[in-house]
């Protein structure tokens, strides 16, 4: 028969090894939370049908949202006042929006700000030229429409694609663009698909522009086609991006959907499942 003494040994015992383990929980991964779509991923059916659109992104379990522009305005025929009604009423949370530095800028800014967006991003680059002199001028005017989003409490910021990081006389041209702008006035969106389409490491861009990035656009790519595809199927390390969110700055990701292998809302359906099932 054990003795109260051999028992409390090897309770002692138990609890030394127990305290020496740390917790399951240390371990548990995070749950991927607050799921963004940019709407460009949508853009047939939300001119279709805008309302219902944005219910089948709620269902599937989308919050946040970016708009682009289309052939009925930045809200797909909605006023900004119906959009912010809407996804009010839906649980989503019209976060940004894409727009051009034209002789509209203005009115997107107004619209913007009556929609209840936190950004306003330039999706494209203002002008022609993949020079370091004209990326210098782009920059320059930034920080101006920068300023003039401050004013109304919004964040202006640029979106990219792959041609910002072709170089001129070893000068990568995006590198000019986040050298030359205020971090304060300009929020970079990295579109992590066309880095890795361009042959760059998003990751070396976070850590050599820690916290530049609050916005990203979130996609797997086919590298070969240089299409965009579903979650787990390209070459863009998704879970290792999303480890590495908070040395980004990362306050937003919207995942886009360019191409599709059936309908695009099949294959956001896939992606936030994909993106539901990771520990990170």
């Amino acid at each position: 028969m054990n003795s109260r003494r051999d028992f409390l040994k090897k309770s002692a015992g138990l609890a030394l090894s127990t305290a020496l383990i740390p917790s399951m929980t240390t371990f548990a991964g995070k749950k991927v939370k607050n799921v963004g779509v940019q709407l460009y991923s949508v853009r047939k059916e939300m001119l279709a049908d805008a309302k219902g659109t944005l219910k089948k992104l709620a269902d599937l379990g989308y919050k946040e949202l970016e708009s682009a522009r289309s052939d009925k305005g930045s809200f797909y025929g909605l006023s900004p006042k119906e959009m912010k009604k809407t996804c009010d009423n839906l649980g989503l949370n019209m976060r940004s929006g894409h727009i051009h530095i034209d002789a509209n800028f203005q009115k997107s800014l107004d619209e913007a700000k009556e929609a209840g967006q936190e950004y306003l991003i330039c999706s494209t680059m203002p002008t022609e030229g993949q020079t370091v002199d004209n990326y210098k001028k782009v920059a320059e005017a930034f920080n101006k429409s920068g300023e003039a989003c401050n004013k109304l409490d919004i964040k202006f910021g640029y979106h990219n694609h792959d041609y910002e990081f072709e170089n001129e006389n070893g000068q990568i041209l995006y590198d000019v663009l986040l050298a030359n702008t205020d971090s304060k006035l300009v929020h970079m969106e990295l579109d992590l698909g066309w880095v890795v389409a361009s042959g760059k490491d998003p990751l070396d861009y976070f850590k050599r522009f820690p916290g530049r990035f609050p916005l990203w656009h979130l996609k797997d790519m086919d590298l070969q086609k240089k299409h965009s595809t579903e979650f787990g199927k390209g070459g863009v390390k998704i879970l290792e991006l999303l480890k590495n969110g908070e040395q980004s700055g990362m306050k937003y990701f919207f995942v886009e959907q360019e191409e599709y292998t059936s309908s695009a809302l099949e294959s956001l359906k896939e992606d936030i499942s994909y993106l539901q099932k990771l520990d990170y």
